[in-house]
């Protein structure tokens, strides 16, 4: 059964790189009756200087390439989902550029709605083990050996979830361990292998139990049903948006 968030006009939509995410959401668009106009990879990049049909490009290219990316897309005057990583020490000059042109962007490090879930349930967590002394807090992901970044962008969303939550934990630590990690910091460990679409795990562990909170991915469905639920979201709106914004507008009854 679909979750694509549904409304009465679709975007058409391009595609911005074309590798298993890419084919993915190819397969979850035209499953639910998008049109796909374009593909674009590396050797048949988007242009500024062509003129195309889409209305929303999904990127799930090259980090290096995304701002490049969103400033063709500005000229264009084309919205775009981000679902790559890896960018986000440029993402105060890409919010800048985005304004600036007067488009719509809607960017995040985890399509899946379910590891949105995932995340208000470890912000209601993190708040709980400060009433409650003696809990360690600590994250484990596990990706495909093809993953590129560590530690995975979820992984440092669901960390700075608990830096704001947690009193006892003021910096993520991301290095081999070489010695003891002072009690401040936050161990965010990662593991490459196989094929695993993607596992998070949060352990709340005291002497006398542990606590694991998991999102394990089965697929890229969940991924793909995410990028293009924020294609239909983003179509026709300007500003630069989180994920997380969209499910909250989304959400506001359940926590009205």
């Amino acid at each position: 059964m679909s979750r694509i968030i549904m409304q009465n006009k679709k975007p058409k939509i391009a595609l911005i790189g074309y590798g298993a995410m890419g084919k993915e959401i190819e397969k979850i668009a035209m499953n639910n009756k998008y049109i796909i106009t374009d593909i674009f990879e590396i050797d048949n990049k988007i242009s500024a200087s062509k003129k195309y049909d889409f209305d929303v490009a999904i990127d799930f290219g090259f980090s290096e390439s995304v701002k490049e990316n969103v400033e063709i897309l500005c000229s264009l005057k084309k919205n775009i989902v981000i679902g790559t990583t890896g960018w986000y020490n440029q993402i105060d000059d890409l919010r800048k550029i985005v304004e600036k042109n007067n488009i719509g962007c809607i960017y995040g490090s985890n399509f899946s709605i379910g590891i949105q879930i995932f995340q208000r349930i470890l912000e209601l967590s993190s708040k709980l083990i400060n009433k409650i002394p003696g809990y360690d807090i600590f994250i484990n992901e596990l990706h495909h050996k093809r993953k590129k970044d560590s530690p995975s962008g979820t992984a440092l969303t669901l960390a700075n979830i608990i830096l704001k939550n947690v009193e006892s934990k003021n910096e993520i630590f991301t290095d081999r361990c070489n010695d003891k990690i002072s009690p401040e910091q936050l161990h965010v460990a990662s593991v490459r292998g196989g094929e695993l679409a993607g596992t998070h795990t949060v352990f709340l562990d005291s002497f006398s139990d542990t606590i694991e909170l998991t999102h394990r991915a089965k697929n890229r469905t969940a991924f793909a049903e995410g990028a293009v639920s924020a294609a239909q979201w983003i179509f026709r709106k300007k500003g630069f948006f989180t994920f997380e914004q969209m499910l909250n507008e989304l959400w506001e009854d359940i926590d009205a």
